[in-house]
Formats: structure tokens, sequence, C-alpha cells
């Protein structure tokens, strides 16, 4: 088994104002994932967008133990947190103090604050299981649970004349799986729609993070962020992630369809919950 005790990268929260003089590289810095999975390993990123952590993990011929970090200064990961995850790859199981839960393509698993020990592992080295990770602070010790894809509350949206057919899974959410502040799930695209949540919107009581999987290596999907008024866009290649401030809107349209989870953490736990923008007002 991997296990090991070290230090997470940190993006520090940045200013509306600040953003505005970015180039491309340095919104790329602050605000693009652009490594979450790699062999036999974990990454995590610790953001000051309500102090969540984003990271993925990918065990292929070990076992994975979730570290304590030393920027966390506790004596384990969830001492005073909680913690959502999406398995985005083949099957595998997530081991939470002795109890295993198997993960098959699209299962999510929430775990409680106060679990000690929390361990990552695939099934088949050939199709190895990709776990999406999103953890925010916590206060309060909900039970783990496991959701499957096909009890997600599946809604399908949008229409072939905009070019935005999907579907929505909502995972840990107030009619769902339990939490303190974390809101997760995914929306899954139909071929030959590229567009997501547009109108655009912002909800400046919570951040949000985007995980892009499903899209083949050659595609990119455009992420838009920014104030509706002045528009910034990200390349984002398959797993790879955007950290959303609270300020910004996060649209996008591929190349191609994809998937994407979609995660939030903040004020409060309401998925409908977002200021709108009509596309005439987009700049």
């Amino acid at each position: 088994m991997i296990t090991d005790t070290t230090v997470m990268p940190i993006l520090h929260a940045v200013g509306l104002g600040e953003m505005q003089h970015f180039t491309t590289e340095k919104l790329r810095d602050h605000f693009l994932v652009e490594t979450l999975f790699e062999p036999d390993s974990i990454q995590t990123v610790y953001t000051h967008y309500d102090r969540v952590i984003v990271g993925g993990v990918l065990p292929i011929y070990d076992s994975i133990e979730l570290p304590p970090y030393d920027n966390l200064k506790t004596s384990f990961f969830l001492e005073r947190r909680e913690l959502g995850i999406i398995n985005v790859g083949g099957p595998g199981s997530v081991t939470v103090d002795g109890t295993t839960y198997t993960l098959t393509a699209l299962d999510a698993l929430y775990v409680g604050q106060g679990s000690r020990s929390v361990t990552f592992q695939s099934f088949d080295a050939g199709e190895p299981a990709r776990f999406f990770l999103m953890s925010a602070p916590a206060h309060y010790a909900h039970p783990t649970a496991k959701l499957a894809k096909e009890d997600a509350s599946p809604t399908r949206l949008g229409a072939r004349e905009t070019a935005n057919e999907r579907t929505i899974y909502k995972y840990i959410h107030a009619a769902g799986l339990a939490s303190c502040q974390l809101v997760m799930g995914l929306t899954v695209l139909e071929p030959g729609s590229v567009w997501n949540t547009m109108p655009a919107h912002v909800h400046d009581r919570r951040m949000e993070a985007y995980c892009y999987f499903d899209l083949h290596p050659d595609h990119r999907v455009f992420h838009l962020m920014g104030p509706p008024d002045q528009t910034r866009h990200l390349v984002v290649a398959n797993h790879q992630a955007i950290i959303s401030p609270p300020w910004s809107i996060h649209s996008g349209c591929g190349t191609s369809s994809y998937s994407f989870i979609w995660g939030m953490a903040g004020e409060n736990k309401d998925f409908a919950d977002m200021d709108f923008s009509p596309i005439s007002a987009l700049r």
C-alpha cells in the first residue's frame, strides 16, 4: 500500500479586479488543475475558496491511502473535514475504517467527518478506477454512504436545437446523501450536444469545481469564466479540473460531447441557488 505525509499545493483566492489583468498563463495557473490522475498516486490541491480540496486518485497496482497532509495540521485527513468521491474509471473500491465500498463507473461515496482511514484500490490494472475527490470543512459527522449512478435522481435537460441535451445526476445534496457543506453530482451530454450550463449563472454564496471526463484526447472544452460582462476562457482537456470562484460564471462548450463532475461548497446546499445572466448580457 502506498501512503505518504506531504504538503499539498495551494491555490490562493484571486480577487475580481486582479483577475481582469491576468494573462492566459496566469488564468491557467490559478484556476486550472491540469494533473488530477497520475499512476499509483494521489493528487490534491488546497484552495482558499471555502477551503475546498480537490484531487484525484489513480490506483493501478497498489492501494493508496489518503494521507493527513502537513497543511491541515491534523492527525488524519478527515478530522475536521468531509469527503465526496465519484469514480470516473473502471471498477474499484474505497475502504473507510475497515468497511469496503465497491464503486463502478459513475458511482459516488460520501465519507463523513471523523473517518480515520480511507484507502483506494482498483480491481483491474488494465481498466483502473479513477476517483475524483472533493473535500470541505465539516462540523458534524454525517454517516458514510454510497449512491449508485442509477439511484442519483437522473434528470433530463436541454434540447437538440440548443446543442445541450444532457442528463444530470445528483449525489450529495439536500434530498440525497447528507453532508455539511458539500453538494456533488455530474452531467453527461448526449452525442452531438456540446453546451453545458447555458444560460450562465453565478452563485455568490458558494464556490464550484468542475472535473471534465469522457472527452476524446484530441478534443477540448472551452470553459467560460469571469463576471458575465467580462468573460474569459480556459481550454480544458480530459481529466482536468476547474476551480470556479463565487464571482465567476462557469459554463462551457466542447469540440465534442463530454461529461463533467460538478461540486460545490459554501453558504448553503440549495442546488437551485443560482443568479442567471441572460445570454444577451454576456460580453
